[in-house]
């Protein structure tokens, strides 16, 4: 509220522009309060994170978290520009860093293997920041992203439901610990090992493509594995994902490097025996 309170302070109209400078819970925030005070407002974003510059400035969603569950309180909204500078990347605590590569494998996992090779190819100047490779990484990790979206704005269709590769797992642990515990990008890369084995455990994905997952997101320095949590709790906050339908959870799995598929019919003891196998690696 105290936002909404500067900007009526402040007697902003309509015809004024937010402008999100920062990371994607800024951008969530200055997004969502652009969609609802005076009805809409013009709004820019210009993403400082990794995280952002590929994944949260890109597609309109804007939220606010809710306890019991992520962005449960939000819009579809659209930015009027978003303006990146990959410059800004060489500010970021490294964890925060290391964090957004998360969203930059994901695009390239679920539909760019030619991409996803790449990253393969590349982690180490990637990880170095070299200017030229940096921004080709992150261009088209976006592009990945606004192809999706332009399909299916809205999330109507189903089409974009595949951006969300990883995150079930992902929302569930950031629920379970109040969001205290992880950044985004290191509960995706938890998520995204955790849909690779269920994927395996379906018997879509070779165990090779697993494995090869698993590695790149090890070598970019991302977790894939959690300690000290409950399973209940996080299968709790998982079945209030936005993700859902009815109680059954949309998963978003791997048939192999670059092709994603949707699965409603995954059962919840092979999700238990996954999130197990998380906890222990």
């Amino acid at each position: 509220m105290k936002t909404y309170d500067f900007l009526v302070g402040h007697r902003a109209e309509r015809d004024d522009i937010i402008i999100a400078l920062g990371g994607g819970m800024v951008g969530d925030l200055a997004g969502f309060v652009a969609a609802t005070f005076l009805r809409g407002m013009f709004w820019v974003q210009v993403p400082t994170s990794l995280v952002a510059m590929v994944d949260a400035s890109i597609g309109g969603k804007v939220g606010v978290n809710h306890p019991e569950g992520k962005n449960l309180i939000g819009a579809f909204y659209q930015p009027a520009l978003v303006l990146a500078d990959c410059k800004t990347l060489t500010t970021l605590p490294q964890r925060e860093l290391t964090s957004g590569w998360a969203e930059v494998i994901k695009h390239g996992t679920i539909l760019d293997r030619e991409f996803f090779e790449f990253l393969e190819t590349n982690v180490d100047r990637l990880t170095k920041l070299e200017p030229e490779l940096l921004a080709r990484a992150i261009a088209r990790s976006a592009a990945i992203k606004a192809q999706v979206v332009s399909q299916d704005e809205k999330e109507k269709e189903g089409k974009r439901t595949i951006l969300n590769y990883g995150h079930t797992i992902a929302h569930g642990l950031e629920a379970a610990t109040r969001y205290e515990s992880f950044l985004h990008g290191e509960a995706v890369a938890i998520g995204m090992v955790g849909a690779a084995k269920l994927s395996q455990r379906l018997g879509i994905l070779s165990s090779a493509a697993v494995e090869r997952q698993q590695a790149l997101l090890q070598k970019f320095g991302l977790p894939i594995s959690f300690t000290g949590l409950a399973l209940n709790e996080i299968t709790k906050a998982m079945e209030l994902d936005k993700k859902t339908k009815g109680r059954a959870i949309r998963w978003v799995l791997l048939q192999d490097i670059g092709k994603a598929v949707i699965r409603s019919d995954v059962p919840q003891q092979e999700v238990l025996v996954v999130l197990k196998e998380l906890a222990e690696t």
